[in-house]
């Protein structure tokens, strides 16, 4: 007789086959209170369409794929003339070729363009976080072009086309273009003034060749790069250029692609080492030695993407745990329903909700396009950079352990998860890079407090851990000796109010009650799952978890 031992049992279902946009309550309602009415149904139905690709077997298989063969690097041809080319996966092409079709690098022409891409980024990217950047990239690319206007008129249709035609060919010739960015150097980081890279000026105007390097280039199979230099040697200012990987002859421009970086996560991407080599061939975007001012539009919208991406990261996260423990048994009964448990998902729940919400909100401000709002976002992006981005990799870390040692087996998708998390709090400036931003508005830009304040306020007399966290906020900020030490406590303390506003505004109240106790109040512990277990945990964990069709 055969024995069987293997039967399996207690085994959840995968998490597939649902929609990743509906299944969101918290973005869902957020797409909601910032779509004008009379476009909602347009836009609904297009993230629902998004969501459910999102969550298919195939979108996630490609986002597997992806990953496991990431790309390689090939510096010359087989004849040995040198091409400087990265091959992707198939796989990397369909996720790219989707989101590109869904308008995920086209949100400034749109009415109510970058809360839908915001949304669909954030639904999207839960399949597969890597390809993210060159989205990000290319969505951000414009407002810096938009510096030159007949750059702009140029560049501008094919980097919000919705048509992703990969290789390399002139983009005349192209439907559709990719652009990437390369800014920072070996020997400065994020401190872009102490760039080497030299732009010398041609006959013809705004034309130049650069030499040089850049040590980490986003993106290098794409059809062009923004990138600093400075015009006029060791003293000459920072100028902002526009450097094509083919010209318009069809020829190859000299960009040396020296090795693509080994990263700890965001594998199915590549993030390069680039040469310019006297010839490099660039135009230069905006006025000479106005290079930080120029690109710096870029660099805030793609901050923002940090702060989505950092919120898809957390939420695809929260919801495989919230699945797993919806259907694995322990001790009679679903882990969801045992009380630590419960306090532990919904825990990381509010953490994913006031994330996104977040996120939705900046969005917003964009579209808006009001002074008011534009001073607002001056403050409130490095606040949520710094904050969101930083809260992402403990949410991966707990909602792992959530699954157990499953959790920590490749085929769950959780460590990648976990490798990914860091991410984006490292892209675009670290955490001190976008706390000492926060202190700069502060210092230059009276506006941007008045605007923050004025959004905060909203919720004022609402809640009266929120009205003391604003009161504790307003002290830190009246006192200026040696404000820059402490300068992330800062950004902690504004990202948690502005947050808390939103939820205390718009989130169920047990949601918004929960966060107050836990964020604003004393009574949480130093790590998930220490919530006053008086609040009502139940209906966050419900409101939180992924329902699957059928």
């Amino acid at each position: 007789m055969a024995a069987t031992t293997h039967t399996v049992t207690n085994q959840p279902p995968p998490l597939v086959g649902y929609d990743v946009f509906a299944a969101d309550a918290a973005l869902a309602e957020g797409v909601g209170r910032h779509v004008p009415p009379a476009l909602l149904e347009e836009v609904r139905g297009e993230l629902d369409e998004l969501g459910r690709a999102a969550g298919s077997a195939h979108a996630q298989r490609w986002g597997a794929l992806a990953n496991e063969q990431p790309p390689v690097l090939r510096t010359h041809d087989r004849y040995g003339h040198r091409v400087d080319e990265v091959e992707f996966h198939p796989a990397w092409h369909r996720l790219l070729g989707h989101a590109v079709s869904a308008g995920l690098t086209d949100a400034w022409s749109r009415p109510a363009g970058h809360v839908r891409r915001t949304a669909g980024f954030l639904v999207w990217t839960q399949a597969e976080a890597g390809h993210g950047c060159p989205l990000s990239m290319t969505h951000a690319a414009v407002p810096a072009l938009r510096a030159d206007p007949a750059l702009a008129a140029e560049w501008e249709p094919l980097l919000t086309s919705r048509v992703y035609e990969p290789g390399l060919r002139p983009v005349a010739e192209k439907p559709g273009a990719l652009a990437g960015m390369a800014m920072t150097e070996k020997q400065g980081g994020s401190d872009v003034r102490a760039t080497t890279t030299v732009a010398e000026p041609l006959s013809s105007d705004g034309e130049y060749v650069l030499t040089g390097h850049k040590w980490f280039c986003s993106a290098p199979m794409s059809d062009a790069f923004l990138v600093l230099a400075r015009t006029s040697g060791d003293e000459g200012e920072l100028s902002c250029f526009l450097l094509p990987r083919v010209l318009p002859d069809g020829s190859r421009n000299s960009f040396r692609i020296q090795r693509l970086k080994d990263k700890l996560g965001n594998r199915s991407n590549a993030s390069a080492e680039v040469e310019f080599d006297g010839t490099t061939w660039a135009r230069r975007v905006g006025e000479e030695g106005r290079g930080v001012a120029t690109i710096i539009e870029m660099v805030a919208a793609t901050r923002l993407d940090c702060v989505t991406g950092a919120a898809a990261v957390m939420r695809q996260a929260v919801a495989q745990a919230l699945h797993h423990t919806a259907y694995r048994q322990a001790f009679g009964r679903p882990l969801a329903d045992q009380p630590l448990m419960r306090n532990v998902l919904a825990d990381l729940a509010l953490e994913s909700e006031a994330a996104t919400a977040l996120a939705l909100r900046l969005a917003a401000a964009y579209d808006a396009d009001t002074e008011q709002e534009r001073a607002f976002l001056r403050m409130a992006v490095p606040a949520a950079k710094y904050w969101v981005t930083k809260r992402c990799t403990p949410v991966a870390a707990e909602a792992l352990e959530c699954l157990g040692g499953n959790g920590y087996v490749e085929e769950s998708g959780m460590p990648r998860l976990l490798r990914e998390s860091p991410l984006n709090s490292v892209w675009e400036g670290s955490g001190n890079i976008q706390a000492l931003d926060v202190l700069r508005a502060l210092r230059r830009e009276p506006a941007a407090l008045h605007a923050f304040l004025t959004e905060i306020g909203a919720a004022r007399g609402a809640d009266h851990r929120l009205d003391a966290a604003i009161k504790e906020m307003l002290t830190e900020l009246a006192d200026l000796e040696g404000i820059e030490a402490r300068a992330r406590r800062l950004a902690e303390r504004m990202a948690l109010v502005l947050q808390g506003s939103l939820l205390v505004r718009y989130a169920p109240p047990e949601v918004a009650d929960a966060f107050c106790a836990s964020r604003l109040g004393t009574d949480h512990g130093a790590s998930f799952g220490t919530l006053p277990p008086t609040l009502g945990l139940r209906a966050i964990v419900e409101r939180a978890r992924p329902v699957v069709d059928g």
